[in-house]
This record gives C-alpha cells, sequence and structure tokens, in this order.
C-alpha cells in the first residue's frame, strides 16, 4: 500500500526533523516553532492514526476508509508546505516522496470507492445537514484568517509581515487555503445539501482535515514556550474550541452510519 509506505517515510522524516538541528537551521525565530509543531503533531497524532486507519480499511471498514482519507488529505496539504516553504536541504527528496505517494493514494482512494454506497451508509438527514452547514461556516471563518493580512499589504503595495517574519516569498497556506481546500470544502457542503453522493464520501475527509488542521496550531504555542520566545497562547481557546466541535461532529456522523462495512 502507498500510503503506508508513505506514512513509515514521514515518520522517518519528522524524527530526523526534530533530532537534527540543520534540518531546520534556516528557519527564522518564528517559522521555527511552527515546523517543530508541526513535526510533533505529525509524529506523535498523525502517523499512528495513519496506519492504523490504513490496517482497518484494508480489513473492510468504510468509516476507517473515509478517515484515512482525511488523512491523506492533510498529508497532501502539509508536504505541499513543506516541500515549497521549507528551505533546500537533507529532506527534500523524502519529503517529495511522502507527497507524491501521499497524493497518489487520495487519488486513487477516492476514485476506488463507490460514492453511492457511501450515501446509503449514512442514514441520518439532520447529521448530514448539520455537517453541510458547519463546512461552509468553518471554511468561510478560515478564509477570512488570511484575507485581513493579505488585503491591505495587496492594496498598499507590501510584502504582508508574516512573509517578512519567516522569510518567504509567499505563504503557501493561504494559497492553498484560498485556492483550492477551503472553496473545496465550500462545495462540498453545497454538494451534501444536494445529496450528491461524492460529497458524502468527501465530507468526513473534510472534517478530518479540518481537525488536524488544529493540531499543530494548538502545539505551536507550547513551542514557542520551551524555546523561549513570546508564546502565541490567544490562538488556543478559539482554535481548541473548533477543534473539539469539529471532533464531536465527527463522532456524531459516523455514529449514523449504517453497521455494515463495505468499502467498494
Amino acid at each position: 500500500n502507498l500510503s503506508i509506505a508513505a506514512a513509515l517515510l514521514a515518520v522517518i522524516g519528522n524524527i530526523i526533523a526534530l533530532f537534527v538541528k540543520s534540518i531546520y537551521s534556516d528557519l527564522t525565530p518564528v517559522f521555527l516553532p511552527q515546523a517543530l509543531a508541526q513535526d510533533i503533531a505529525d509524529l506523535a497524532l498523525v502517523a499512528p492514526l495513519w496506519l492504523i486507519l490504513a490496517a482497518l480499511a484494508l480489513r473492510g471498514s468504510l468509516r476507517a476508509y473515509l478517515l484515512w482519507l482525511g488523512v491523506l488529505t492533510f498529508t497532501v496539504y502539509n508536504y505541499v508546505i513543506y516541500t515549497f516553504s521549507v528551505p533546500f536541504g537533507g529532506l527534500f527528496l523524502l519529503w517529495v516522496l511522502v507527497f507524491g505517494l501521499s497524493l497518489f493514494s487520495l487519488i486513487g482512494g477516492v476514485t476506488a470507492i463507490d460514492h453511492n454506497s457511501v450515501q446509503s451508509a449514512f442514514k441520518n438527514r439532520t447529521s448530514i445537514l448539520f455537517v453541510a452547514w458547519l463546512l461552509i461556516i468553518t471554511a468561510i471563518l478560515f478564509g477570512f484568517l488570511g484575507l485581513p493580512e493579505d488585503m491591505p499589504a495587496l492594496l498598499s503595495n507590501a510584502r504582508p509581515q508574516s512573509l517578512v517574519d519567516m522569510a518567504i516569498p509567499t505563504n503557501p497556506v493561504h494559497i492553498l487555503d484560498l485556492g483550492f481546500f477551503l472553496p473545496a470544502v465550500i462545495v462540498t457542503g453545497i454538494m451534501l445539501i444536494k445529496k450528491i453522493p461524492f460529497a458524502y464520501t468527501l465530507a468526513p475527509c473534510f472534517l478530518v482535515f479540518l481537525i488536524l488542521t488544529g493540531i499543530p496550531i494548538l502545539i505551536t504555542p507550547v513551542v514557542q514556550a520551551v524555546l523561549g520566545e513570546t508564546a502565541s497562547w490567544g490562538v488556543v481557546v478559539p482554535i481548541g474550541t473548533l477543534t473539539v466541535i469539529l471532533l464531536a461532529v465527527l463522532v456524531w456522523l459516523l455514529s449514523s452510519m449504517r453497521p455494515q462495512e463495505k468499502t467498494a
């Protein structure tokens, strides 16, 4: 399985990045805690979850399969940032390999499953509608996080302060969020309302993606404090609250599925 190979390679990369100081030696003091927090989240949570879900999906669990797609979505997103933002170094080819394996696993996983069967597995229309509107509202809120910085900079013909602080030409998070992922989440919510089968596969996937996106953000202030930097504790309450809500809704959605487990 390509995704299992990608997960194992990701673990190796996370360990090296956390314990070999030269990997992130060119990162600025603002960027470094974010990179370390991402590696900690990947190593402690994402990789174990990834491997467990892949094993359960191979045994026929539909719930695990849908969650596995979400982990892959997060990983593709994450490794685009690794490969395009972190200065070229010893882990570059490994990161590219993890990105490629994850991307092809995600494409294969989404195309291999019968979306009509997935739709028929969800029996609670109330939970589906709740998830649809939650996805739409959450995506809009995340979109507004980037625009207040980008729009004034564009209007004043200046670089956003975050780019200066991290010494990067553009912010790949804003590019991915505004250009692809957040619109995809909104479209998925709309498709759920319209009962389009494909959306029933994507909805749990994007809930997992949004939950995992919040974890490194929550870890970053801790890393900043350990490094002696000014910790951004202000993000903990709003992001933590949203993450808990998304997790609770994901559990509700999965619990509303019919008992039968079928992935194809």
